[in-house]
């Protein structure tokens, strides 16, 4: 992690944790992902800089509305949003309109288990807004997923706290294969549920 953004949380704590979680969550890319801010303010909150609770209300906070903001744009705002795509959106309308068919077959579980895949979390929910989802049970879910997302890195990072050095060299690898495995699962979870559907719609039409 670079040693100005690990200074500039240390100064500023839970308020630059919070801006760095929520930016990112509205689709603002931070120097540095954020499993690693997560990560080390869990590890923080060990070395008695930061208090544990107070950084677990802290990033679920930010996860929760920094996505929930996201929803609301593509729910009011999403026809005009992809009619001429903006450049600070960097996924195709293809690819949204794929992400979109997986959320509405899976309903609001795919909204959950979406949120959980690095990458592809954020535009879970662009697709939710774009699909008119009922704001209270897409909130909730966003809700139990930023616990799950959020909250986990941080816990791990608490329970981590010892060998924090150790886990940062190591993560930086990791995670881009993991990530990279988890956006091939869902692309094939997408074909697989856009095949089905397909097949269905040919066994109705005979």
């Amino acid at each position: 992690m670079p040693e100005e953004l690990v200074l500039y949380i240390a100064k500023y704590g839970y308020l630059a944790i919070f801006s760095l979680v929520f930016l990112q969550e509205i689709g603002v890319p931070n120097p540095v992902p954020n499993e690693f801010v997560l990560l080390f303010s869990g590890y923080l909150s060990t070395q008695n800089v930061l208090s544990f609770p107070l950084v677990l209300l802290t990033v679920i906070s930010a996860d929760f509305l920094g996505t929930s903001v996201l929803f609301f744009v593509f729910y009011f705002f999403g026809e005009q949003l992809l009619t001429r795509k903006p450049k600070w959106l960097p996924i195709s309308k293809h690819s949204i309109e794929r992400l979109s068919s997986f959320v509405s077959a899976k309903g609001l579980w795919g909204i959950y288990l979406g949120r959980l895949i690095p990458y592809l979390r954020g535009y879970v929910s662009v697709a939710a807004g774009l699909l008119k989802f009922s704001p209270k049970k897409n909130l909730l879910m966003v809700f139990f997923s930023a616990i799950t997302w959020s909250g986990g890195y941080v816990i791990a990072g608490y329970i981590a706290g010892p060998y924090w050095q150790e886990l940062a060299q190591k993560m930086s690898g990791i995670h881009k294969i993991a990530g990279l495995a988890l956006v091939v699962l869902a692309v094939i979870l997408i074909w697989r549920n856009i095949m089905k559907r397909r097949k269905n719609l040919e066994e109705k039409g005979m």
